[in-house]
């Protein structure tokens, strides 16, 4: 094994996870601490480098390692800080110089989407592809595309907002960006949820998903995607507009991009074939001929590892680049 370890990190808004990875992407030992978000989320760096320290004490391993850091929100690349990640209480927030002072280690710093990207192109459902698109679908929607094996940072590190794609451009509900028909209000986990919503309460139809708003006074995108699965036509109905918008969205960044494989991770992912039949029949609709002959649609196969997976392989890059300085 080599001694070499890497650190990968993936910073979430209710937990951290650290995993120690190998030069070829093995998951050597791999945890979770509790994101502290107390005074603007100042300690979680320091949470971090002293989970690590501990770790590799209890391992017995020394400090020679690499960190590679996913964290929420736009990243400068060139500093490694990050201009605003509002779940966590960042602004302007130094992470890369903090977590180096903490560990004294090199670190380098991307957001979190691109570096699930990165994971399944490495290890995961996009392994062999150099072009690909990364979409999750969770509460929100994010995203990283890969060309020729590099993450798409753009001029100012906001690259890759597959999220913030206008789907509906007239009377769309308002995003969390303050824009009103992104992506991510009608196919991110809370926007099914909100469609569902709608549908229930102006149409008053029975099945399945009126059975269980009924009984807990609530719906969730699993509910839905479970109800579509026994027949209930209102849960189809449902899942025919999340994938019509989905679909476009993909079609168009494909047409423009010509990637090889589109990977579709994130809680709602976990739907499988219910979510990838129907969206590779709306996604091949609105997709260029010679666009659909080359690109594959999958389902992401890291799951909650793709974070840590692809800052190991950030962290792997920068070793690489300054051997072959050296």
């Amino acid at each position: 094994m080599d001694e070499r370890w890497l650190v990968g990190v993936d910073v979430g808004g209710t937990s951290i996870k650290i995993a120690f990875i190998n030069l070829v992407g093995d998951i050597i030992h791999s945890w979770e601490i509790a994101t502290d978000k107390r005074e603007k989320g100042r300690y979680i760096p320091i949470d971090i480098a002293r989970s690590i320290d501990k770790k590799l004490n209890e391992l017995d391993q020394a400090k020679s390692k690499l960190i590679g850091i996913g964290a929420p929100g736009p990243v400068n690349v060139q500093d490694g800080s990050i201009e605003v990640a509002v779940n966590l209480g960042w602004r302007n927030f130094p992470l890369q110089d903090i977590l180096e002072r903490e560990t004294s280690l090199p670190v380098v710093v991307d957001n979190d989407a691109n570096i699930a990207a990165i994971g399944e192109m490495w290890r995961g459902a996009g392994k062999g592809a150099k072009n690909l698109i990364c979409v999750t679908l969770g509460t929100g929607v994010g995203g990283g595309i890969i060309v020729n094996g590099e993450i798409v940072h753009g001029v100012n590190g906001a690259g890759g907002e597959i999220g913030h794609i206008t789907a509906v451009p007239k009377n769309g509900a308002l995003c969390n960006c303050g824009k009103t028909g992104c992506l991510e209000t009608v196919a991110s986990a809370t926007g099914i949820a909100r469609l569902a919503l709608e549908e229930l309460t102006s149409t008053n139809k029975l099945g399945k998903l009126m059975d269980s708003y009924t009984m807990h006074q609530t719906v969730t995108s699993k509910l839905v995607f479970d109800a579509a699965n026994e027949g209930d036509e209102t849960a189809k109905q449902v899942i025919d507009q999340v994938v019509f918008y989905l679909g476009l969205a993909l079609a168009n960044l494909a047409n423009g991009l010509n990637p090889e494989k589109i990977v579709v991770g994130g809680g709602v992912s976990k739907a499988g074939h219910t979510l990838l039949k129907p969206l590779k029949e709306q996604f091949a609709q609105f997709t260029f001929s010679r666009v659909a002959q080359g690109v594959e649609l999958v389902i992401a196969t890291l799951g909650n590892d793709a974070g840590v997976v692809g800052g190991a392989w950030l962290a792997k890059e920068r070793l690489m680049n300054k051997l072959q300085v050296r």
